[in-house]
Order: structure tokens, then sequence, then C-alpha cells
């Protein structure tokens, strides 16, 4: 089964170069992500996120540890960038989003990446946490169209989106893969400083979901548009699971494909709230499923 993406109809159209300067335009006042910091980035200013006017990147491997509709027989594409705009207290790879592992690369190098993903046989190109990197990233589309990238594009991020931003990559990103990590505002103050997270992941689901539907996948299994939700369980139901679930099939779709995560493990400054302390339970995972299902939800888990 091929699909030709969209985002080289709007090459050819002309459209994604438009979309490209709007993008560009947002770093000089940045207001790529809901913390609307208006650095001048394209000067060197920094924001919450630590990222700069140049890329960075951490790694780059076909990856066979994210979702089987991702995977597929070859493995997803992955990229992953440096920094993060939601820097949580417990992140696991805090040391790419808070200590800045990473290098910085050129627009041809990173077009080069997605070229040498697709050459190694992978399905996508798997952008991770891309948020704050939105406008450079997709800056670097033209040449990689140009010399021949055709995968789907996944949008592998913290759910912290500004609308704005997710409207102009309507056409250009095939896959959208948010977390939804809380459903209430003290958790998400206490955890991540975004008290404004649970209205904001709404907000962005919603957009996504009127972009790309659900997730849809070829006679193979293999996903090649559409939004898949992960929502990682945390101890003493501090991620409003119940309620994430509800959500999701009310306002967008009981045919949403949620990967409710049960790999929550303390990390980073994790062990200075004992609440979190701790791995999950099997009881509090296999509740976590219950009230997935008991929404009406029914792919992924």
């Amino acid at each position: 089964m091929s699909i030709i993406p969209s985002y080289i109809k709007l090459y050819n159209s002309g459209e994604l170069q438009e979309r490209i300067k709007i993008l560009n335009a947002i770093l000089k006042d940045c207001r790529l992500c809901p913390r609307d910091c208006r650095k001048n980035r394209l000067k060197g200013e920094i924001g919450i996120c630590k990222a700069g006017a140049e890329l960075k990147v951490s790694s780059v491997f076909p990856h066979f540890g994210e979702e089987p509709p991702l995977v597929g027989y070859f493995g997803s594409g992955t990229i992953f960038l440096t920094h993060c705009n939601l820097r949580c207290i417990f992140c696991q790879n805090y040391d790419i989003s808070h200590g800045g592992q990473g290098k910085e690369v050129t627009t041809s190098e990173f077009a080069d990446y997605m070229i040498y993903l697709q050459r190694l046989g992978c399905h996508n190109i798997n952008f991770v946490t891309p948020t704050h990197f939105a406008s450079q990233i997709i800056s670097t589309l033209p040449k990689a169209i140009e010399l021949g990238l055709e995968l789907p594009l996944v949008w592998n991020c913290g759910g912290y989106e500004s609308v704005e931003v997710i409207k102009l990559l309507d056409g250009i990103v095939d896959i959208y893969m948010p977390d939804f990590k809380y459903i209430s505002s003290p958790s998400a103050k206490k955890y991540s400083k975004a008290t404004d997270y649970p209205d904001i992941v709404k907000e962005a689901l919603r957009e996504m979901h009127r972009q790309v539907g659900v997730l849809k996948m070829d006679n193979r299994g293999i996903a090649y548009s559409g939004l898949l939700i992960r929502h990682l369980i945390m101890p003493d139901g501090i991620a409003g699971t119940r309620e994430a679930m509800e959500f999701i099939s009310k306002e967008l779709s009981p045919d949403s494909y949620v990967n409710i995560m049960d790999q929550y493990r303390p990390c980073y400054k994790a062990f200075d709230h004992p609440e979190i302390a701790r791995r999950i339970t099997t009881e509090e995972y296999e509740d976590a499923v219950r009230f997935a299902r008991e929404a009406g939800l029914h792919r992924g888990f």
C-alpha cells in the first residue's frame, strides 16, 4: 500500500514554503509552545526550554520499542531532539531534556538523517520532543523531499502544544503522538510547572484529531496517518486516568488509539516527592485499563 504523504503535495504547491516563513518568524518572538517566552531565539535569546536557534539532536536510530503500528517490521525512524518545553521533574530522559545532551546540526545534516532512516527501511520519521524546534524541523523538509523523503512524519510530543503552531502543521504531520499527562492543574503545576496543561492538552488533542482523525493502518498493521495518544499511569492516580479516558472517548472518538503506559519509574527529581517515588502497582495498571474500557475505548492499551 503506497500512500503519498500530504507534505509532498504542500511542497509541490508552494504552501510548505509559506508555512516555513510563518514558523521562522515565530522564532523572533518565540511562542512555539504555551510557555509564550517571547524570546528572540534568532538572536541567541533562551527561554524556558533552553533551546536556541539551531537544531540540537541527541540520537538517530530505528526504534523497536515504540508502539507496534509505528515499529512494523523495520522500526520507527526516531530522531531525538535535545531540550524540552515541559521539563517534568520525573523525566526518564532528563539527561537530554534537562541536561541538554546532544549536538547542534545543520538543516542539511537533519535532512540527511531522515534519508538515512528511510534507507534503513524505517516505516516513518519519528520526531521525539519536537515542539520547541518546530520551525527548524519543518524548515528541513524541502531539502529532505528533494533527496527523496516519502515517509509519514510522526509528531511525538508532550501534549503541551500551541494550537497556533499545530494548525501550521496541518497537512505536514501525518501522525500525531502526544502525551496526555495530567487531568488536574495542581498535578501539572507541581510536577511540570505548567498549571494550564490540562486545558492546553485538551485543546491540542481536539485540533490534532480534527486534522488527522483516528489512527489508520495499512493491511500490514503499520500506521500511516492519525492520532495515537500516550497516557503514562502514575502512582496514586496523579495522572487522572479515568477522567482522561472519558475525555478521549467522549470528546474525540471511542475509536481513538490509546497507549496506556505502565513503565513509570522514579527518575531525576521524583525522589523529592514521596507520592511519586515508586513504581506503579499491578492493581493500578489493571484499574487504568478498566477505566479505558468503561469509557468505551477499545484500541491500544
